[in-house]
């Protein structure tokens, strides 16, 4: 089939030369910089004030746009060539944007204009992005003079640098490891995970299966190896990546981030702040830290009686196999037992009915039902032949495009992400649309076999997509309010999270699964045990993202900033009072956390939990007027997806649910309560 071609204007990444990219980063900072060093006063009248701020969006617009390509390119392919040119660009980088978000007479205009009568007359999202622009400007330190101001400057730089260096790090000592296996160490692992792990060796030119640390291969031998050494010392490698307990110290992350907390918090007292959480929450929806602490001990509490009846289950099925101690290697292979046996389910047997094809069909196909659009596949430059490129079109108009990138390989970041390439903004050439990247880590194709996904993996592709339809549906022109940009950080994830309720829909399920063999749908045993096991140690999974999220917000809570030590120590303290998970000492999870060290969640990876109140809530609604009401779903359109940062996050869940949030619904969707829906 000839697919047409792309109708937006797409990158061309056929023919992009990473010197020309590097060229034009350079010059879209000198423009930026120039524009600055020109603007030495306050325009005099509303007309030329306004006429900056559209100078400020343009060119953050084009900014954006290449680096946003480049830094695409790090993360999927990343190689010595590409991390040379990222790396080598960061300075110049971070010294424009500090120089912006420091500029005086920049934000005396801002401030100048929201004094101003002209205000009330501006859209509401253009008063939004002025009222956002007056916090960050507070926030980028601009009431700092003389030697704080230099310092602000210097640490913002030595940040963009370290969050590279630690994000490197992680992805070199990921790669560095592999081992080869024999067939008696890939007993107990089904045939598709031992044909990945034969992938692996032949791509090192080795003709036996090789264990590697990338995600797929890594979860196959926790979850299905008999062998119990070798999930030990796979899950010991994978644990002290980038650490100094790993063999590969090269990669140590200890000075990284001891450094980067210092930084941080230095940075925080800088700006007026006790500490760097209170700085990070200074421009998210939850008032203080106090309340985040709260909310997450008391989380705890309702996860903690479920979490450990779902320990003991897995002690016992462990004690039949004559294993006294659960340790951690053990506990996802026993999960996966528990589940067979208390449910009659395993992954494996769930994945020939989602072939990653069919599963993208289907999610298309729901969200067309949902939200009134249409996604077709169109012909586009791609970096990776087995990226493909969609656009959205809403009654015949197309709004959006998007790539996907769905599998895992060599060079690429681990993890599942969406990022934006191009924005929604109103230009002098007319109505620019938004493009975004899409990016996950899945098993890829074997041999001439389809992509199989586990159900996991459907639910993180509903996630990312849920983002996507964020930054692709929104109906606001100003590049600062327009998708994700301008929402708080905590309130990012709701659309994300809302998404993957659908994965759990019967109606649904039957759209997404198709067996590659037989094309039947997912039979009603499976679907039966695969619903009965939704809530399959929910306690346990809970308390490990409170676990996350509390070492989050108490290490960037603690003045003066911790050192390795004290980090570690923070984390067992954590560990002993709301974990009911075995784990051991050599255990440095923190030195590959690269969503706090390297990512934007510093501070902020409680937002998991605190959106996912607000998404279960949402979805309640749902629940109570149909999964596939169309009202229902356009009203979730017009009042989350589409007002990007226009409205505050508060205000656009309260226009939705037309009341607060409340627990109620999360609780529930946890399967720990079984009180009956709220209205």
């Amino acid at each position: 089939m000839t697919l047409q071609q792309a109708t937006l204007p797409v990158p061309q990444f056929d023919q992009i030369q990473l010197a020309d990219l590097k060229q034009q980063i350079e010059q879209s900072i000198q423009n930026g910089q120039k524009f600055l060093n020109q603007l030495n006063e306050v325009p005099h009248d509303a007309e030329a004030q306004l006429a900056t701020l559209t100078e400020v969006d343009q060119l953050e617009n084009n900014m954006s746009e290449v680096w946003g390509i480049l830094s695409h390119l790090n993360a999927v392919m990343n190689n010595a060539e590409t991390r040379e040119v990222y790396q080598s660009l960061l300075p110049s980088l971070s010294e424009y944007y500090t120089q912006l978000g420091q500029h005086t007479a920049l934000y005396q205009t801002y401030q100048q204009l929201h004094d101003a009568p002209v205000f009330q007359t501006l859209s509401e999202a253009q008063q939004s992005a002025i009222k956002l622009a007056l916090r960050d400007f507070k926030l980028s330190g601009v009431a700092l003079v003389g030697e704080a101001k230099q310092r602000y400057a210097e640490i913002s730089a030595r940040l963009s640098q370290l969050s590279s260096d630690f994000s490197n790090h992680v992805l070199d000592a990921t790669q560095a490891y592999f081992k080869p296996l024999t067939e008696t160490q890939l007993k107990g692992l089904p045939q598709s995970n031992v044909e990945l792990l034969k992938q692996y060796g032949q791509q090192r030119e080795l003709e036996q299966a090789v264990a590697t640390l990338d995600f797929p291969a890594y979860f196959a031998i926790l979850t299905y190896a008999d062998d119990r050494e070798l999930r030990e010392e796979l899950y010991k490698a994978y644990v002290t990546r980038a650490s100094e307990q790993s063999d590969k110290t090269e990669f140590d992350n200890t000075p990284v981030m001891e450094e980067i907390l210092s930084l941080r918090q230095e940075m925080a007292q800088l700006l007026g702040f006790n500490n760097f959480a209170e700085y990070s929450l200074a421009s998210k929806m939850a008032p203080d830290v106090e309340t985040v602490n709260q909310f997450l001990v008391d989380l705890a509490e309702h996860a903690r009686t479920p979490a450990l009846a779902e320990i003991a289950e897995l002690k016992t099925i462990a004690q039949h196999d004559g294993i006294d101690e659960l340790k951690p290697w053990d506990t996802t292979y026993y999960s996966e037992k528990l589940k067979q046996q208390q449910f009659n389910l395993s992954q494996e047997a769930l994945k020939p009915y989602f072939p990653a094809h069919k599963v993208v069909h289907g999610l298309f196909q729901i969200v067309q039902r949902l939200y009134g659009i249409q996604i077709i596949e169109r012909q586009a430059p791609v970096w990776q032949n087995d990226v493909r490129y969609f656009e959205i079109e809403d009654q015949g108009q197309v709004v959006g495009g998007f790539y996907f990138d769905l599998y895992a390989r060599n060079g690429k970041r681990g993890g599942a992400w969406m990022s934006g390439f191009r924005s929604r903004v109103q230009t002098a050439n007319g109505l620019q649309k938004p493009i975004c990247y899409m990016v996950c880590n899945f098993t890829p194709p074997i041999g001439d076999q389809p992509a199989l996904l586990t159900h996991d993996e459907v639910i993180t592709l509903f996630h990312e997509f849920g983002h996507g339809l964020h930054h692709m549906l929104t109906e606001v022109d100003n590049i600062s309010v327009a998708g994700t940009h301008g929402v708080a950080w905590d309130a990012v994830e709701l659309p994300s999270q809302f998404m993957e309720f659908w994965a759990w829909d019967n109606e649904s399920l039957d759209v997404l699964s198709e067996h590659t063999e037989t094309k039947q749908t997912l039979p009603q045993e499976l679907l039966s045990a695969l619903l009965n096991a939704r809530f399959f140690q929910s306690g346990m999974q809970t308390l490990r993202q409170i676990e996350f999220a509390l070492f989050d917000l108490t290490i960037h809570s603690q003045t003066p900033a911790l050192n390795s030590q004290q980090i570690q120590a923070t984390l067992d303290d954590i560990r002993n009072k709301f974990t009911v998970v075995p784990t051991v000492a050599y255990n440095r999870f923190q030195h590959s956390f690269s969503h706090i060290f390297a990512g934007g969640y510093a501070a902020g990876y409680y937002s998991y939990k605190w959106a996912e109140v607000l998404a279960s809530d949402a979805f309640d609604r749902f629940e109570s007027e149909g999964i596939f009401n169309t009202e229902t779903g356009k009203e979730f359109r017009k009042f989350i997806l589409a007002v990007g940062g226009k409205d505050t996050a508060l205000d656009a869940f309260r226009n939705f649910r037309k009341r607060e949030p409340k627990i109620d619904a999360l609780l529930r969707h946890q399967g720990w309560t079984n009180s009956h829906k709220t209205a």
